[in-house]
């Protein structure tokens, strides 16, 4: 039998194509590899697309007081970010459940408002408003791991972040 015979099974061209066509067509939105990294800082270890979520954790948060709503500090932004970047590695069951319950649960940050010092809740997820997720979606999606220069590239990666409204 001749090699051209054998049917040509290329990964991409049977299920990666397929998958992202269907969630942009879903209303995802595609990031290039290229795109990914450079919202990423340009770092292999980051996994977070920092350049969409602060700016989307700045758009989404109020504090609420005394009848005023006012943003978060840019210092509380970059610590709400910090908090979702640095969770120690503990296992992978502990340290999912710490990211769970950060994404689950209101992050409380101290910040003067009109004079007073207090503490308010950021959520990264407003779990009231669903319809306030934005979805994006890359492909080769290069991670270093942990304490290595090695790297794993699942073929897609799905993000979701908050959006301001909708």
């Amino acid at each position: 039998m001749s090699d051209s015979a054998t049917p040509l099974f290329l990964e991409d061209h049977i299920s990666q194509v397929p998958a992202l066509q269907l969630l942009q067509n879903l209303g995802w939105t595609y990031l290039t590899p290229g795109e990914a990294l450079k919202l990423r800082g340009g770092r292999l270890p980051r996994a977070l697309l920092t350049g969409i979520l602060a700016p989307k954790l700045a758009e989404t948060n109020r504090i609420e007081f005394k009848g005023e709503s006012l943003p978060f500090s840019e210092a509380n932004i970059r610590t709400a970010v910090e908090a979702l970047e640095d969770v120690p590695i503990d296992g992978l069951v502990r340290t999912s459940e710490k990211v769970y319950d950060l994404l689950r649960l209101p992050k409380s940050l101290q910040q003067t408002v009109l004079g007073e010092t207090r503490s308010f809740d950021l959520r990264y997820i407003h779990w009231d408003h669903p319809e306030r997720l934005a979805f994006h979606v890359t492909e080769e999606f290069e991670v270093e791991r942990t304490a290595s220069t090695e790297t794993c590239r699942p073929d897609l990666v799905l993000l979701s972040t908050a959006s301001p409204s909708a």
